[in-house]
C-alpha cells in the first residue's frame, strides 16, 4: 500500500510540474546574485526549517 502511494504521489507531482511548470526555467542568474549563492554554499552553517520557522515564529 504504501508503495502505491508513493507512486501515485510521484505521478500527480509530475503531472503537476508539467502543467505549471518552471516559471525561472532558462533565466540567467545575475552577478550579485551568483556571487551571494557561492558564499551562502562555502558557509558550512546551516539552519535546520525547525530552526527557520522558529524564528519566524511559526509552528512547524
Amino acid at each position: 500500500m504504501e508503495q502505491l502511494k508513493e507512486l501515485v504521489q510521484g505521478l500527480v507531482d509530475d503531472r503537476v510540474r508539467e502543467l505549471i511548470g518552471d516559471p525561472d526555467l532558462g533565466l540567467r542568474l545575475g552577478d550579485s546574485l551568483r556571487a551571494r549563492l557561492k558564499e551562502s554554499l562555502a558557509n558550512s552553517s546551516r539552519l535546520s526549517g525547525e530552526d527557520v520557522a522558529e524564528r519566524l515564529g511559526l509552528r512547524w
